[in-house]
């Protein structure tokens, strides 16, 4: 059947595999509750947004621009701390609702009405390490699971031959480094898939056997030899993910490549994402949102996206504030709101729950002549569609931008929401490690009642 024609062989091996999958840690499994979205698109802005020039217009800034600072000043990062800054962007009203939005973000802005803009966000710390563990996993150590990966134990998937859990590669490594996205103490099984935006879209994509017959004896022996090794451990739990992910690589060999072929997409949708845009990290943006869309469309739980190169600095302009934060935008901006209108045109938008944000923002004051240094004091995200209420603006911060005055957040509070979100309490989520019931929100952790519809 492998030889003959038709492919009926690996139709029948696929199928095979389909049945197989009902039995793995990522079968789909009940919520505590009703779920308003069944997958997560997270947009990670890696280095920090400015707050004060994309989401939390401050006029007080114009007014005081180049005026030394009349509030307290804490320590930042590199104590090289100027003048009022006022932001390079005018912000304009959009929507029906009149959601204020800065010229750095034009195609997002279009999409206001679907927006909950939360201004009173805070960090746990002012390194991009320890604030990028904690928006990951609510931690500032590196070690702990990831949202994605407590997404995947808690829900698995329907996506019966791709992972539960994918982050798309930009091509730039986040401080703190890759491991952010890992699954912790969490069975290995809910690890990350790393897709690249390049071709071949994953590492050892293309089987290496000529036919599929013979990679399936090759697993089974891998199998074979796993099994006889778990039974002698008394703690296999890693063995046994071997396994399964030996499985789940064989799956994706002949799913991943569909999923990436974007030939078929149309010409409107492929300029929509900016495929064909003059700035090449538009093109290449635009390209992973485009995947985003289409694993969540095939039933993928939680897909994170990190920003390509830019100009070599992500969103931490610590000088050049206008052209790095100008290319940035440039990159993400028409991609991120084709991709909105997008899941929305498709009935895909209330199932998929759109998050963007970065692990702090910046300081209203200078650092130099015309960057921003760290503040994880206050600072601006954004959540979009599935069990979010759009059009809404929640917390602030001072006349400033600096500080939260009403609501404040933590990391604890967004993971709380996006779980709600999924259909799954934060308190009932746990995992046993190191003699207690961990969670995500560890003992904290609110719900947002203004920002969920």
């Amino acid at each position: 059947m492998n030889r003959g024609a038709m492919g009926f062989g690996s139709l029948a091996l696929a199928g095979l595999m389909q049945k197989e999958a009902a039995a793995t840690p990522w079968a789909p499994k009940a919520t505590h509750f009703a779920p308003r979205a069944s997958s997560v698109i997270f947009l990670y802005m890696d280095g920090g947004v400015s707050q004060v020039d994309s989401f939390d217009p401050k006029p007080r800034l114009a007014r005081e621009n180049g005026q030394k600072p009349k509030f307290k000043v804490d320590a930042t990062v590199f104590n090289n701390n100027g003048n009022i800054l006022k932001s390079p962007w005018e912000f304009k009203q959009y929507g029906k609702s009149g959601l204020p939005v800065s010229d750095l973000f034009p195609h997002i802005a279009a999409n206001a009405d679907e927006l909950a803009v939360i201004r009173s966000m805070t960090a746990f710390s002012p390194n991009h390490p320890n604030a990028n563990y904690a928006l990951h996993s609510g931690h500032v150590l590196s070690g702990r699971p990831s949202m994605g990966a407590w997404a995947s134990y808690g829900l698995g998937t329907v996506a019966e031959d791709l992972p539960s859990y994918v982050v798309i590669h930009g091509g730039q490594v986040p401080s703190g480094g890759m491991q952010m996205f890992g699954s912790g103490f969490l069975p290995a099984t809910h690890q990350p898939s790393t897709f690249a935006t390049a071709s071949p879209v994953l590492a050892n994509i293309v089987p290496r056997e000529r036919e599929l017959a013979y990679q399936r004896k090759k697993l089974q022996l891998l199998g074979e030899i796993d099994g006889s090794l778990a039974r002698e451990h008394e703690h296999a739990e890693e063995i046994h993910s071997a396994i399964l992910n030996y499985e789940m690589a064989a799956k994706m060999q002949m799913a991943v490549p569909g999923v990436a072929d974007v030939s078929k997409e149309s010409a409107a949708t492929r300029k929509a994402y900016g495929l064909e845009a003059a700035y090449k990290n538009t093109r290449v943006y635009g390209a992973q949102c485009l995947m985003a869309r289409r694993l969540v469309e095939r039933g993928v739980r939680f897909v994170e996206l990190t920003i390509n190169p830019g100009n070599g600095d992500r969103w931490d302009q610590h000088g050049g504030l206008r052209n790095g934060h100008g290319k940035n935008a440039l990159a993400v901006d028409q991609p991120i709101g084709a991709l909105i209108k997008d899941l929305k045109e498709r009935g895909l938008l209330e199932s998929t729950l759109l998050v963007f944000s970065g692990e702090f923002g910046r300081t209203p004051f200078a650092q130099g002549r015309d960057g921003r240094d760290h503040n994880p004091q206050g600072f601006s995200l954004w959540m979009a569609g599935g069990g979010i209420r759009g059009g809404t603006v929640y917390g602030a911060t001072d006349e400033y931008g600096y500080r939260v005055v009403e609501n404040k957040l933590t990391v604890h509070d967004l993971h709380a929401n996006m779980l709600h979100c999924l259909g799954m309490d934060h308190t009932r989520l746990t995992y046993r490690y190191g003699g207690r019931d961990v969670r995500l929100t560890d003992v904290h952790g609110e719900l947002v009642p203004e920002i969920l519809s």
